[in-house]
């Protein structure tokens, strides 16, 4: 899209949020403008977030505006897909053999998601506002929320939740960085980060409250942030309260990884069950 283009859409969106609360369908032209931008998005143009050149995640707030937007511009239709009735306000996406993506009887994307050529899509779920990069997969049951970013070469574990996080619309996505694998029925939410070629084992819990600790030196390292190509399981950690002492759940990084390792599988399985745990 050209920059002046992009700018003046974006001025537009800005405007037409500031009256939300005075929108309606009937308002066709409005509606159009909204479309245009969540089109942007659908065709993976423009991000609703990514990583800038200081490691900060970039939050392109008038995007999240617009999805805000079509939810209210938009009414609820029936659409119908072979026997299946579905009753909601956004199409799902389609042309996956044209886009070069994989989509198993069962899963879906709703338009407004993104799909990067190679990606496969399991019985699965991704949300609007969605980035998924380049050969990644989305395995059985899991779900990529809406506004949440995925790298390139990343496997999403059967039953892995990621967050999604939309309003307030400055809210920092979940991002996921590429050439990472997250074990079964973990769940990333609430603007968690996981580094590029890190691994999470089986069940494990990252939100910004969850403290990450290094193994070796018991340091924690951050609330909410996997750092990149490290090995990083659930663990708990002992508190104690006025009424006794329990454990929290923390993530605790077991290994260091050398770029690239994460893709010899028999050595990170050898590294897994030396800690009693798998992906």
């Amino acid at each position: 899209m050209d920059p002046t283009d992009q700018s003046v859409l974006e001025r537009e969106i800005e405007a037409l949020y500031e009256r939300i609360s005075e929108l309606d369908p009937s308002d066709k032209q409005a509606a159009a403008k909204v479309e245009e931008a969540i089109d942007l998005l659908d065709r993976g143009d423009l991000r609703v977030a990514e990583v800038g050149p200081d490691d900060r995640v970039i939050v392109h707030e008038w995007l999240k505006k617009a999805i805000l937007l079509v939810f209210r511009l938009r009414e609820i239709q029936t659409l119908e897909v072979g026997p299946f009735e579905f009753a909601d306000r956004l199409p799902l996406k389609g042309d996956f053999a044209a886009s070069g993506v994989r989509v198993v009887p069962g899963a879906s994307a709703r338009w407004g998601s993104y799909l990067a050529p190679g990606v496969v899509l399991m019985p699965s779920y991704v949300n609007i506002g969605a980035y998924v990069g380049a050969q990644s997969m989305v395995d059985t049951w899991a779900t990529v929320g809406s506004c949440a970013q995925v790298g390139a070469r990343v496997h999403l574990s059967g039953g892995v939740g990621i967050g999604g996080v939309l309003e307030p619309p400055n809210a920092v996505p979940v991002v996921i960085g590429d050439d990472v694998m997250i074990g079964s029925r973990s769940m990333i939410t609430q603007g968690a980060r996981v580094g590029e070629g890190s691994v999470l084992s089986e069940g494990t819990i990252l939100n910004p409250g969850i403290p990450v600790i290094d193994a070796e030196s018991g340091e924690e390292l951050s609330r909410g942030i996997v750092p990149p190509w490290c090995v990083a399981v659930a663990a708990s950690r002992r508190r104690a309260y006025r009424g006794g002492e329990f454990f929290l759940p923390c993530v605790l990084v077991i290994r260091r990884l050398t770029e690239g390792e994460r893709h010899d599988k028999a050595r990170l399985n050898d590294i897994l069950r030396q800690h009693g745990v798998s992906t």
